[in-house]
């Protein structure tokens, strides 16, 4: 799978489909159109990237990391937490549950290449202009392209889809803020205007946008009611991808099924691709019990998010025999920051001396070798694992320059110390690290009394609830229970389940939760989802801490108005740097490869491609001698 922002925002992984220019499927001509734009100074491009040349030209005859002789046909059954109570994708980040499966039904503008970074190649779009000045973007629409049901993808399709996500889906409204406008200019051209210029990567992110089709949702469904694209529904949509929805069980089973006659079957890029005839979806809201599931054969691969589960939960027979694979891909797309993370909404988290106390309080080093396994390294950074653009050392060069402009509205040590996490993982340390942070918590205005931290003005105790959703985080909250207690935190951990924890994440109704935020290798307006002070007050935004900061709000902005590469780096780096010293979060740990088990009855490339990840089931396919093999065996 690729790792766009657009994935790392849904949290769930499509598999890039990248057409190439072309007037017909696989021609790769220059219609006379273009032709006639180009004469009056539009450079159309059949890719686009933010860091400007592009690998593929527009006559490609496929992928190099494809097999172009994969076989279709076959299914694959995967796993999925949690539930589901909704295929609308326009609400999914503030109504019911969302069915992650559904996202494979649309096709975007574009989509991304998996072996280049931050480069995305025409999907129902063939080709895109832009001026020097990045103040618009014209999108040119394939003739071929289709709804499922017959119908042209229109021009109206597009400017209806910017106009329902920016109304309806807080974290699109940030995401899109500075798009003013899409306007149909030609049957097949939209022009999006923005409200300023400079912004580099917006001609190349509304290019993420999930088409929907206009005359369904303004239609009526199969018993005369009028749908209403602000509302949830398990009715199956209409899309115009590779796949479309065949069956489902609400809550418990999405099966996709492969469109024989799609109609961009034989672009170039789509050679090697989209090779099952079957996606299926099994939800557990346990996933010790999906493990079992997997164990018997009844789930043909597992994305695998637990190290105890890694270490001791794949020693049986069939791993012993080869029938099931363990295998752990490099992840070279994108970088993290996994936490825990107090809600700066509530006072009582305001102080960034009491959030600086919390992860005194944190023994990672304990936890990692007696739940891990060893396995994880404490996260130092927002943008872990990204490692150019990791703030490390002192600030210099560019990222100096760029603090310096507000030095009196960042922590001094900004400039003085390098961040670094609390060391624990004996009891010496531990005892170090827990003076340290009762300490920080008399300073920050609290004080021990009867053995209850309490505030010293009001005698009000401090009191904590961890709240998570994932039965497997109760342990590690359990674990950061007792130094919590030491000192004189009133501490309960209490597991909810999913829909309920989403409506007390809206409604901003938490203490602390676990926060992940994925980054892509080139940040940008993402980042005010994620930590701008608007944000902060939009329910269902991704700013689950409540940051406020006007020096964050303005770094976000020299991140996305960053006008070369340097310049981007430089102004993440500054973006990092003051985010860490805030002391906003307690960060967790990473890891960087994907564990994967399956059962061995797919094939796949020689090669994968470098910013894939697995490519599962993407590039993947079904091998019928290995199947056969398993089953004999």
């Amino acid at each position: 799978m690729a790792i766009t922002r657009r994935h790392l925002l849904q949290g769930s992984a499509l598999a890039a489909l990248a057409p190439a220019l072309g007037s017909g499927p696989g021609t790769g001509a220059v219609t006379p159109a273009l032709a006639e734009d180009a004469a009056n100074g539009l450079k159309w491009r059949h890719a686009l990237s933010l860091f400007g040349n592009v690998k593929y030209p527009a006559d490609f005859k496929r992928f190099d990391y494809v097999n172009p002789d994969a076989p279709k046909g076959g299914a694959v059954r995967q796993i999925a937490i949690g539930t589901f109570d909704n295929f609308n994708v326009v609400v999914s980040g503030v109504k019911g549950a969302i069915a992650g499966a559904v996202a494979l039904v649309y096709e975007p503008l574009m989509m991304q290449s998996l072996d280049e970074v931050s480069t995305q190649y025409g999907a129902l779009a063939e080709s895109a202009t832009y001026p020097d000045d990045f103040s618009y973007v014209i999108y040119r629409l394939r003739p071929q392209a289709k709804w499922h049901d017959g119908a042209p993808v229109t021009a109206d399709d597009v400017t209806f889809s910017l106009d329902a996500f920016k109304k309806h889906h807080p974290m699109y409204s940030a995401y899109y803020s500075h798009v003013a406008r899409a306007e149909k200019i030609g049957d097949r051209d939209v022009k999006f205007v923005f409200d300023m210029p400079g912004n580099r990567e917006l001609p190349q992110i509304v290019g993420e946008l999930t088409v929907l089709p206009k005359h369904w949702w303004e239609g009526t469904d199969s018993e005369g009611r009028k749908r209403d694209v602000s509302a949830t529904t398990l009715e199956k949509p209409l899309g115009s991808g590779a796949y479309r929805i065949k069956e489902f069980v609400a809550g418990r089973t999405v099966i996709l099924e492969r469109v024989k006659d799609h109609w961009a079957l034989d672009l170039p890029i789509n050679v090697g691709r989209n090779n099952f005839d079957e996606l299926r979806y099994e939800y557990f809201r346990d996933p010790t019990v999906a493990i079992e599931a997997f164990k018997g054969d009844q789930i043909d691969w597992r994305l695998e998010n637990s190290a105890k589960a890694w270490a001791t939960a794949y020693n049986f027979p069939a791993v012993t025999d080869k029938r099931v694979v363990l295998e752990e891909f490099p992840n070279r797309s994108s970088g993290i920051m996994q936490a825990f993370v107090p809600n700066q909404r509530r006072a009582k988290f305001s102080d960034p001396r009491v959030r600086r106390a919390l992860n005194f309080a944190f023994d990672f080093e304990e936890v990692n070798k007696l739940l891990f396994f060893g396995q994880y390294k404490r996260i130092i950074s927002y943008f872990d694992g990204a490692e150019e653009l990791m703030a490390t050392g002192l600030p210099q060069g560019k990222e100096l320059a760029i603090l310096e402009s507000m030095r009196d509205q960042v922590p001094a040590e900004v400039f003085t110390t390098v961040y670094t996490n609390p060391v624990g993982g004996n009891p010496e340390a531990v005892r170090e690290n827990l003076r340290e942070a009762a300490r920080l918590l008399k300073e920050a205005g609290y004080e021990v009394r009867e053995r209850k931290l309490v505030d010293s003005k009001s005698g009000e105790p401090f009191s904590i609830e961890l709240l998570s959703e994932d039965p497997n985080f109760e342990r590690i909250m359990l674990a950061y229970k007792p130094p919590l207690e030491r000192l004189g935190f009133s501490i309960s951990v209490r597991t909810i389940d999913p829909i309920q924890y989403e409506n007390r994440l809206r409604n901003w109704d938490f203490d602390i939760v676990v926060g992940s935020w994925g980054e892509s290798l080139s940040p940008g307006n993402e980042q005010r989802e994620y930590w701008g002070s608007k944000a902060a007050d939009t329910a269902g935004s991704r700013n689950l801490a409540g940051i406020k900061s006007p020096a964050i709000d303005k770094l976000i902005e020299r991140v996305i108005f960053a006008t070369d590469r340097e310049d981007l780096v430089a102004a993440t780096k500054a973006l990092d740097r003051v985010l860490l010293w805030n002391h906003y979060v307690v960060p967790q740990w990473n890891y960087p490869k994907l564990r994967t088990a399956r059962w061995d009855r797919f094939g796949r490339p020689a090669e994968l491609p470098r910013y894939g990840l697995s490519g599962f089931p993407a590039i993947w396919w079904y091998d019928v001698d290995k199947a056969a093999k398993l089953k004999r065996s």
